[in-house]
Order: structure tokens, then C-alpha cells, then sequence
């Protein structure tokens, strides 16, 4: 049993990365591939605050959601300014950049032997130990990140966010300014996932960055795909079904060095598939173009 709500915490750690992206490349229609760098800021942040300086990990999960919400602006605004494939390359960039100052700031960071020890949450003096509690934390924090986002794109907001995605000349030439609202989209998608970040940090007790590969951001990007641009529901469900479903490998009984290609080759077959067939994704409303 315990193993099985260890898996739904995964997933519930997804549907806040899944949920943030959707907001980004689903909502906003913008491509971009780095989301796990602001994962891994909030992980590290909140992990180093604990571990150097002994700050509660309440506090560091806000720190490090702030951070990477400030990373994702000072990014985000030059590279903004592109469209398309550009815009996904440079997104693509600050993945593979954040997880070579991961793996080489060994002084900080201690590069690829990682941060053991890292403090669980607790609440008056109750430790987070227990999966129960964790998974109930978790979903705390992914029905905030649903009901947080669902409001900015049911709001004025998030209209004009379904305009740039649609047709932006259009939308700038109403007297919008789309700079600002993608800077702010970015900001808020990098927030939760710093979140994602330092819940899953806390939770593990231990990061290295192994955990934020870019091929971790293909995976979050193909759950937003699968589950359905533009919608929330399809994220959730994105989510849950590409983290609980190759874990049903592990029945049969390969090795790890077979089972973990096979789930990336499984991953890149749903993608063809669903490019093919339903290019909108399972209950998506926007078409990933």
C-alpha cells in the first residue's frame, strides 16, 4: 500500500508541473521544453536553506517558488521576443543550462553526489514522515496550483492570454501588451513548479541533477500533450497515466537498464500515436501546433 500512495505523490508532483506547463504552452500557446529548471531552482533553494542555514522548509518552498519565478522572468524576457521553434530552443537552453551549474557547482550543490539529508516537512513539531500525511500535503498544494490557475485563465487575464495564443498581431493590435502578460504567464508557470520542486525534494530527502534532465521536461511537456492543451482535467489525467503507467513495467520483472529506455520509447509511441490521432490530446481544447 505504501508503495502505491508513494506513487500517487509522484503524480501529484507532476500534476503541479503538468498544470504550470499547461498554462504556458497550452493557454498561451507558447513552446517551451526547460520547465524542469525551475523545478530543480525551487528543489536546490528550498534544500540549501534547510541543509546550510537550518530556515524551515515552509519557508524555503516559498523561497525557492519566488526564485524560480524570478529566474523565470529574467529568462523569459529577452527570450520572449522570439516565436515558435526559436522560443522552444532558447527554453530548451536554461534546462540544459540550470542542470550544468547543478552538476558542476559542486561547492554549492555538490554536483552529481547530490544533497542527502534533506528535512521533511513538519507541523508542530509532527514530522512528515508518514506517506498518508505527504500525500494529503501534496494534494493540498495540487487542488491551490488547479483552482489557482483555473481562476487566471477563466479571468480578463486569461482571455487575452486565449488571444495571443490564437492570434497575436491580432491581440497586440487591440493595444495589448503581450510582452508583459508572457513574462507574467512565465512567472506564475515558474512559481508552481518551483513548488513541484521543493515538495518533491522534501519528500525524496535527497536531489541530485540526475533529477532535472531536459528529457525530465520532454516528459512534463508529453503530459500536458497527452492529457490536452488547454485543459486542466487533461492534465491531471496526463499526469497521473504517464507516472502510474510504466510503473506497471516493473511487474514483469526487467532490469532497470531495459525498463527505463522502454519507458522513453513507450513515451515517444503515445506521442506519434496521439500526434496521429488525437492531435488535441485526450480531453484537449487547443491543437499543439
Amino acid at each position: 500500500m505504501e508503495y502505491l500512495i508513494h506513487i500517487l505523490i509522484i503524480a501529484g508532483i507532476y500534476t503541479i508541473l503538468s498544470l504550470s506547463l499547461n498554462l504556458i504552452v497550452g493557454y498561451t500557446g507558447l513552446a517551451a521544453l526547460g520547465h524542469i529548471a525551475f523545478a530543480a531552482v525551487g528543489a536546490y533553494a528550498s534544500s540549501l536553506l534547510a541543509l546550510n542555514f537550518g530556515i524551515s522548509p515552509w519557508i524555503g518552498l516559498l523561497i525557492g517558488a519566488v526564485l524560480a519565478a524570478i529566474l523565470g522572468a529574467i529568462v523569459s524576457y529577452p527570450s520572449l521576443r522570439l516565436k515558435g521553434d526559436y522560443l522552444a530552443l532558447a527554453t530548451f537552453g536554461l534546462g540544459v543550462i540550470i542542470y550544468s551549474i547543478a552538476k558542476n557547482w559542486v561547492s554549492l550543490t555538490r554536483g552529481p553526489m547530490g544533497l542527502p539529508g534533506i528535512p521533511s516537512f513538519s507541523l508542530f513539531g509532527l514530522e512528515f514522515n508518514n506517506v498518508w500525511i505527504y500525500l494529503i500535503l501534496v494534494l493540498i498544494f495540487v487542488c491551490i496550483t488547479y483552482f489557482a490557475i483555473r481562476n487566471i485563465t477563466k479571468s480578463p487575464f486569461g482571455r487575452i492570454l486565449t488571444g495571443i495564443r490564437e492570434d497575436e498581431i491580432a491581440t497586440e493590435a487591440i493595444g495589448k501588451n503581450i510582452v508583459k502578460h508572457k513574462l507574467i504567464v512565465f512567472m506564475v508557470g515558474a512559481f508552481f513548479a518551483g513548488i513541484a520542486g521543493s515538495l518533491y525534494a522534501h519528500y525524496i530527502t535527497f536531489i541530485d541533477p540526475s533529477s532535472f534532465t531536459a528529457m525530465e521536461s520532454i516528459t512534463v511537456l508529453l503530459m500536458v500533450v497527452f492529457g490536452g492543451m488547454a485543459s486542466l482535467p487533461g492534465s491531471v489525467v496526463g499526469a497521473m497515466v504517464l507516472v502510474i503507467f510504466p510503473e506497471l513495467l516493473r511487474f514483469f520483472g526487467l532490469p532497470s537498464a531495459v525498463a527505463a529506455p522502454l519507458r522513453q520509447m513507450i513515451y515517444g509511441l503515445l506521442l506519434v500515436v496521439l500526434m496521429i490521432f488525437r492531435p488535441k490530446g485526450l480531453i484537449g481544447k487547443y491543437k499543439f501546433k
